[in-house]
């Protein structure tokens, strides 16, 4: 039985009190309660407390309710005992078949469990990495690629309907740089003072001269100044892109919109923004520029749109870009942003209001924290191939994309991480990705093993008695197994993918604890026991839900290592 299962048949319960008078309350009133492993296993298997929930609407008190639920609990099926504990709780132990159940509940499921639909029917739109199309993806945009990237399998497990999206920042002064950068490299010149250093300036410009010889043309650092420039950028800025592209989907963080701010400005996009916004009668005019009144919705100060000169302000491109999510039908707009935008909460958030939206819940942001890198104890400062800055390239070609991955989306991102690459090129238990990938393996292993010695869930082999899941470290495991789904979903709800691999790894301690104090496969001679079979029902479990968590951050579930 899954707590899910378990917290449904007590909402009935509840209903059923309500309906022959015992509970003073409408069936709308009653939730479905909140059932939790309680922290002392002496306690039983599972705790609620729902009664202290509704004793005050029901006009009784919490442990008078708790002692009315007794009875009518224990009568359902599968459930043992029930004590009522302290000041209202419900303390509940399942009988071991009912526990043992969810061992075949998870393998038939399959790649299905964990899985709800919490989130059905939203439109999410999550837009991360987003970094300007001037260099190699850096290590912040490689933890929003990871991060990003788990939260959004984890959002579409609990149902929504995801739109992953970057945003390239091509339109402005940094795009000016960066074709000047190449131009230099192109010329043998020194890179600007505002200008990109880095291995890949130099190949990129040598791939834009050598694209332009190939098609017939000339040699583009023989051009004019601007007639060179507008080359470079064009070019340059296309392979950049691709290069981008490459990086993240060798990472597995691929994107359904690729989208380019310049089109804001090119499509009149902007001037729609701010057209509504002036019919909502927040837009004013003054000394010649155009003006938000963002300080009526939360903001310091109000924002300029567009400046005295015509030109305008990136915040400009901000409000068209949220509209235009908006219109694409999202229902939430998710932005993960580095930590030097932490000061754009505020007028983010007015401006969400501004359109008339709920700050919070059709916008929500997300502001991630840096990632170090630490190399034989020090830190890893300067890239190979970037030179400034240690890019998301140097970190997978140090420790591989799973390891990369998990490092990466196993910490809040509110949260500063050190990466230890020697702990994770390690084989060591200290490593958490090679911990609960050798979980999995071993899983695979045992299953392998329980093959060789005629241990089967084949139905026409052996019959599955979940009752024979009784030993304390069955019962251990199957607790941890069964709060799987409720993880997910709390994932979900917070945007917090982390908790995803502090259960994975609080699963695979628990089946390695297993391991060693239980057997699938009989010792020498012994016989084959129902035992076993439902032992490896139980070890198949684990390997599923391994394999599934592991899935939802992207990481491979290997067979053997």
């Amino acid at each position: 039985m899954t707590p899910e299962a378990l917290a449904a048949a007590i909402r009935t319960v509840l209903v059923a009190a309500v309906n022959d008078g015992s509970l003073a309350l409408s069936a709308e009133e009653v939730p479905t309660p909140r059932v939790e492993r309680p922290r002392s296993r002496d306690h039983g298997d599972w705790a609620t407390n729902v009664a202290m929930q509704l004793a005050k609407k029901a006009g009784t008190t919490p442990r008078a309710l708790a002692e009315l639920l007794v009875g009518r609990l224990e009568a359902l099926d599968g459930v043992a005992s029930v004590e009522a504990a302290g000041p209202g709780f419900l303390n509940i132990r399942l009988d071991a078949g009912a526990a043992g159940e969810l061992a075949r509940t998870i393998v038939t499921a399959g790649v299905a469990y964990g899985t709800n639909d919490s989130l059905a029917g939203q439109h999410i739109n999550l837009e991360y990495v987003s970094a300007n199309p001037t260099g190699p993806v850096h290590l912040g945009g490689a933890r929003w690629a990871a991060v990003g990237d788990s939260l959004a399998r984890i959002l579409s497990a609990c149902g929504a309907t995801v739109t992953r999206e970057y945003y390239f920042n091509d339109h402005g002064t940094q795009i000016n740089h960066f074709t000047a950068s190449l131009l230099a490299a192109a010329r043998g010149q020194e890179t600007p003072a505002d200008g990109y250093g880095g291995a890949y300036i130099t190949e990129i410009a040598r791939q834009v001269t050598v694209g332009e010889l190939a098609a017939g043309r000339p040699d583009p650092a023989t051009l004019p100044d601007a007639e060179a420039a507008e080359v470079f950028r064009a070019r340059g800025v296309d392979l950049m892109f691709a290069s981008i592209k490459d990086e993240l989907h060798a990472f597995r963080s691929d994107f359904d919109v690729f989208f380019h701010e310049d089109s804001l400005h090119t499509s009149g996009a902007v001037e729609r923004a701010i057209s509504q916004l002036r019919e909502r009668g927040v837009i004013y005019d003054h000394e010649g520029a155009i003006w938000l009144r963002t300080t009526d919705f939360g903001d310091d100060k109000d924002r300029v749109l567009i400046k005295s000169d015509g030109q305008a302000a990136y915040f400009a491109a901000d409000l068209a870009y949220y509209l235009d999510k908006r219109s694409r039908g999202a229902d939430c707009a998710i932005y993960l942003l580095g930590a030097d935008h932490h000061g754009y909460i505020g007028r983010m958030m007015a401006m969400c209001a501004a359109f008339g939206d709920t700050p919070g819940v059709n916008m929500q942001i997300l502001i991630g924290q840096l990632v170090n890198l630490i190399k034989d104890g020090a830190p890893v400062r300067m890239s190979k191939r970037a030179g400034t800055i240690v890019t998301l390239e140097d970190l997978v070609d140090a420790v591989g994309v799973d390891a990369a991955r998990y490092a990466l989306a196993r910490s809040s991102i509110d949260s500063m991480i050190d990466i230890d690459l020697d702990l994770l090129a390690s084989t060591s238990n200290d490593n958490p990705v090679y911990y609960v990938q050798y979980a999995h393996a071993r899983t695979r292993n045992v299953a392998r093993n329980a093959a060789e010695h005629g241990v089967s869930r084949d139905p026409g082999k052996a019959v599955f008695e979940p009752a024979a899941l009784d030993d304390p470290a069955d019962t251990a495991l199957l607790g941890v197994l069964a709060q799987f789904p409720a993880v997910v979903a709390q994932a979900a709800a917070l945007r917090e993918q982390h908790r995803v691999a502090r259960y994975l790894e609080s699963l695979a301690a628990a089946y390695h604890t297993w391991y060693g104090l239980t057997r699938v496969t009989p010792r020498g001679q012994d016989p084959l026991t129902a035992g076993h079979v439902a032992r490896l029902w139980l070890n198949d479990a684990v390997s599923q839900v391994l394999a599934n968590g592991l899935d939802l951050l992207g990481v491979s579930a290997p067979d053997r290592m």
